[in-house]
């Protein structure tokens, strides 16, 4: 599956690049880039990367640490923030100070009859759910400026959607949508009245952005529970598929899946990949709709949906970000601009059965190398070690290393029980987890 951007070039074809996926055995060196985290590079190109796995194939040898494994993971770990039920405390970002808080608006927080909906004709719930919740989905849309064939400046046009969750201008909507613009601009139900959007912050390993526009007592989407979604529900997809010309397009379906890992391909030629855990629908989701909203019966937005996770190849497949996770996100990019995430600082190997047997080693997530000046680094973590646990729990595979830091934040402390080469021998070490964060202001 292929990286989609979901901006629609208007003026010329899209010029994509072959993914670099060579590995130099004769060498045996890691590229610089690997898993998104380019040691020489400047901070600035720093804070475009972020955390994922790398799978490359190697051949079987000796030395299962720099040549014979089958999985390359690099992790500099950066976990994705955990959802949070129900309403998020959120403070507003203005021009980097906070000036207020409150929590999303959420079906509960309304004495109105949308609290419990009582219909017998589906089409009558989706009709009202679109009449309620389609003028707070609003058209995103984006000046892009490439280099044409002959080094000149060309201007394309991209569109996507994008959800009011505050009656003062605040709007979330993915970050592929708006990467790249030098111009954004929100088009409000009914094409009459435009704004220009400011960049309050964006976040590309979430693939969620907060946008700013001057403009008051906006109609607000409320913001459900993706952690009650059930297989089999009432499923409504708002956006505007194609651009402004079909803007607040109403479909609909039902849940087809719940937590699917969809393993995307990064756009930076790295061979990279990149795992989310995604709401499955089978609601329509076209180019356009990215950034629009993913709605239940009780009219709240259950996820945010992204066009970047669609296979063409398959049809009645569509994918939204679990709006529990989105929220998190939101919060910090209010606040700070950017996202926060904890990371150890390494490049990382899964050490199957199967090769922990053939190269005289424990199962678990071995490390292949190990940031200067990072976490693990000062921890004493060096390569060709092995991590076991994390807090106790067992880590067979990187995903899991990945998912246990998920539930923590940078400044923490985890202790590690790491088997290590120099000593052949097992050991628990105390990690006080670096920050990564991703400035995009």
């Amino acid at each position: 599956m292929d990286f989609n951007n979901d901006n629609i070039n208007k003026n010329q074809e899209n010029q994509g690049q072959p993914v670099n996926n060579s590995y130099d055995d004769k060498t045996a060196e890691y590229p610089q880039n690997l898993g998104g985290y380019n040691f020489n590079s400047n901070p600035q190109e720093d804070e475009q990367k972020n955390s994922y796995i790398s799978v490359k194939s190697l051949p079987r040898k000796r030395h299962w640490f720099r040549r014979a494994l089958s999985y390359i993971a690099c992790i500099v770990i950066s976990a994705l923030v955990g959802g949070v039920a129900g309403g998020a405390y959120v403070n507003y970002y203005n021009g980097g100070s906070i000036n207020k808080s409150y929590t999303f608006p959420s079906t509960s927080d309304q004495n109105s009859k949308t609290n419990s909906i009582s219909y017998t004709q589906p089409s009558s719930i989706i009709a009202k759910i679109a009449a309620e919740t389609g003028p707070s989905i609003v058209g995103v849309d984006t000046e892009i400026v490439k280099e044409g064939f002959f080094g000149q400046n060309q201007v394309a046009e991209g569109s996507g959607s994008g959800i009011i969750f505050d009656k003062s201008g605040y709007i979330v909507t993915n970050q592929h949508v708006i990467d790249g613009g030098r111009k954004i601009t929100v088009t409000l139900p009914g094409g009459k009245k435009q704004f220009v959007a400011k960049v309050v912050g964006q976040d590309t390993t979430s693939d969620i952005a907060v946008l700013k526009i001057n403009a008051t007592n906006l109609p607000v989407a409320k913001f459900g529970d993706s952690s009650k979604v059930r297989v089999g529900d009432l499923a409504i997809a708002i956006g505007n598929p194609l651009g402004e010309e079909y803007a607040g397009s109403v479909t609909s379906g039902v849940i087809s899946g719940l937590n699917r890992s969809e393993n995307i391909r990064t756009d930076d030629n790295s061979g990279n990949v990149r795992s989310y855990k995604l709401i499955q629908t089978d609601a329509a989701i076209n180019p356009g709709n990215s950034g629009g909203a993913l709605i239940n019966e009780n009219g709240e937005v259950i996820g945010i949906n992204s066009i970047k996770f669609v296979d063409s190849n398959v049809e009645g497949m569509g994918f939204a970000i679990p709006i529990n996770d989105a929220k998190t996100i939101i919060e910090q990019l209010m606040k700070n601009g950017y996202v926060s995430r904890p990371y150890l600082g390494v490049y990382v190997v899964t050490i199957t059965d199967e090769l922990a047997k053939q190269y005289s080693c424990p199962a678990g997530v071995g490390v292949d190398s190990v940031q200067a000046g990072g976490a693990a680094e000062a921890a004493g973590i060096k390569a060709g070690d092995v991590i076991l646990e994390i807090n106790g729990v067992k880590l067979p595979t990187s995903d899991d290393l990945i998912n246990e830091l998920q539930k923590h934040k940078a400044g923490e402390s985890v202790k590690l029980k790491v088997w290590q080469k120099s000593s052949n021998s097992t050991a628990t070490v105390n990690v006080k987890l670096a920050e990564k964060s991703q400035q995009t202001n």
